[in-house]
């Protein structure tokens, strides 16, 4: 477990970067962080400094930008649009990132419901990945929602499968509830938000969220990970998801998306869509590992009930009960990112339910 934590990474998305040695990182950090310690002193990173539009790192397939205007702010949003393989079926899968990644990690996905036939459309959301990273906006999922609506009006795209990971997995359910006309079916993937954190809580001023985002760097980027989607068990196979996060620490820009971190962080802390679950009115899929224990700002709760947040063996029981008609697939053993820690079990629910075929 701590030999693999000491690998040197290197993605294969992009050549070597700079290697990049990490500090040693104190109990003392790692309890502020909620996480468990993780003897990281001697790893030893090599990634690249990226800048807040990666204008150096290379997504799975081509990139396009939308041109908008929202909350009188010229942006741009990047997407790949990528067509069926053969055979297209007429359908489009939208997929929606999670907060600490973008559109490039849905690589395995995209290639294999192209080859279903499906036409597959991966945003990155204002404030993530190659999107715009504007200084005055409003950060809200429903903001993010109707950014991706434009989206699909300008691309003339009359309905999709909608698939959220993640804090993608708050927005995917906006967006359902904003758009049911537009959505056929909805499949969420580990989502966050399955919880109220700010009845248990303490809020975190942003000043403070920027502050403790400031102090990132590629050693806390793999630690967290490690520790929190993979349960202390680093695998190489996983280093793509580091490229982003650890090389943005690193970057020109790592003020900026610090403070966009902060911004975003207060969004899902403060939106939940938990209380609307009820609302939803079309075929939903929850794709659960049941392993995942993430829980925004546990560190901040009383000690007596961290353990308690987070505990997706119960809380993907809960919410299927709670949408209509929903199902529920879950994966036991499993964390926060099935599609990189066990990608054909996630992949055949997906594909299952997407087919209408009996699980």
């Amino acid at each position: 477990m701590f030999h693999s934590l000491l690998t040197r990474i290197i993605s294969p998305y992009r050549p070597a970067g700079r290697r990049f040695k990490a500090p040693m990182l104190s109990f003392g950090l790692l309890l502020c962080s909620g996480l468990l310690p993780l003897h990281a002193g001697a790893a030893e990173y090599t990634v690249s400094p990226q800048d807040a539009l990666l204008s150096k790192y290379t997504y799975p397939y081509p990139v396009k930008t939308f041109e908008f205007t929202a909350q009188q702010e010229p942006l741009q949003m990047a997407y790949m649009d990528v067509p069926a393989s053969d055979n297209a079926n007429g359908e489009t899968v939208l997929l929606l990132h999670g907060k600490n990644f973008s559109a490039a990690y849905w690589k395995d996905t995209i290639a294999s419901l192209r080859q279903q036939g499906y036409r597959v459309l991966v945003p990155d959301q204002i404030g993530f990945g190659k999107s715009s990273k504007p200084e005055h906006f409003q950060f809200s999922f429903q903001a993010l929602a109707a950014n991706t609506r434009a989206l699909l009006d300008r691309l003339g795209i009359q309905k999709v499968n909608v698939a959220g990971h993640s804090m993608g997995g708050m927005l995917a359910t906006r967006f359902a509830l904003m758009y049911p006309q537009q959505t056929s079916k909805l499949i969420l993937v580990n989502p966050i938000g399955l919880e109220d954190w700010k009845r248990t809580t303490p809020y975190q001023s942003i000043h403070d969220a920027i502050e403790q985002e400031e102090q990132q760097t590629p050693a806390k980027v793999k630690s967290y990970m490690t520790a929190a989607y993979f349960d202390g068990n680093w695998n190489p196979h996983y280093n793509p998801l580091l490229d982003i996060q650890a090389g943005w620490t690193i970057g020109p820009d790592a003020k900026q998306i610090a403070r966009i971190d902060a911004l975003t962080s207060d969004m899902v802390f403060t939106q939940p869509v938990l209380y609307e679950f009820g609302d939803l009115r079309v075929p939903t899929l929850l794709i659960i590992g049941t392993r995942d224990r993430t829980a925004i700002g546990r560190n901040r709760a009383p000690e007596s009930i961290r353990a308690q947040l987070g505990r997706y063996d119960r809380l993907g029981k809960q919410v299927a009960k709670a949408i209509p008609g929903a199902r529920l697939v879950e994966l036991e053993g499993i964390g926060h990112v099935p599609q990189f820690e066990d990608f054909d079990r996630y992949m055949t629910a997906f594909n299952k339910f997407l087919g209408n075929e009996a699980e």
